[in-house]
């Protein structure tokens, strides 16, 4: 069944056209991984899919579970179960993490394994990367989502903790058939999720859809994404 939907879509930010002419499908319980260069249209992509009124849609649609969302406010879309993980979560100076996220359960923070003291600190101040990319999980799984979005969730991850962000994302949301989008630079974290679909991204078009994204990321280490430009390999 197909979750998501995307066909023709452009957006636009300041009067400056960024999307061009995007499609794009995902399947419940998928899991797509989206690499590009940097300002190739990656985020403001993800924040589209989420109804971020920064971003204007000036043509095309988007269909979530078989209803159009084009023109839904972001509120609805995380009711309907569409979740974006911010690449840099925003920090709230005053606001005890205990009071975003209210009803944490026992079973969350065995989950977690985190000190309990963090939810007595101001929400995301002088957290640490990992510290930061933690409480982003949890209120992701909070929320009960049918498709996350994860924006660079691996910034800012030593090795240790990427392992530890990336089984939970596995165990609490893959396994329970949950549709991810992976959006990053680095293709550690694909590793352990192991993505069906790699899409690349340039200049605000996806330009490419391959299945084998170990394929994809050695020709983008060894050429940079100018060979993604012409390479008929990478279509599958």
């Amino acid at each position: 069944m197909k979750l998501l939907k995307i066909k023709n879509l452009w957006v636009k930010s300041k009067e400056r056209e960024i999307i061009r002419g995007v499609d794009f499908e995902m399947k419940a319980g998928e899991v797509q991984v989206l690499l590009g260069p940097n300002a190739s249209g990656k985020s403001t992509f993800a924040h589209s899919i989420a109804g971020d009124p920064r971003f204007e849609i000036t043509k095309g649609y988007i269909f979530f579970a078989g209803k159009n969302i084009t023109k839904l406010p972001p509120e609805d879309r995380v009711n309907l179960g569409i979740v974006l993980s911010w690449q840099t979560p925003p920090a709230f100076p005053g606001i005890k993490f205990s009071q975003i996220i209210e009803n944490i359960k026992k079973k969350d923070n065995q989950i977690f394994k985190i000190d309990p003291s963090l939810f007595l600190r101001e929400f995301n101040v002088n957290f640490s990367g990992g510290e930061r990319k933690i409480a982003e999980l949890m209120q992701v799984l909070y929320l009960k989502p049918r498709l996350v979005i994860f924006d660079e969730i691996d910034t800012g991850l030593d090795i240790k903790k990427l392992k530890e962000v990336s089984k939970i994302i596995k165990k609490e949301l893959i396994n329970k058939g949950v549709s991810v989008l992976l959006i990053t630079h680095s293709g550690v974290i694909l590793n352990f999720l192991r993505p069906s679909v790699t899409n690349v991204m340039i200049k605000g078009k996806i330009i490419c859809k391959a299945k084998d994204y170990k394929r994809v990321l050695a020709i983008i280490e060894k050429y940079d994404y100018e060979k993604c430009k012409r390479c008929k390999l990478l279509s599958d």
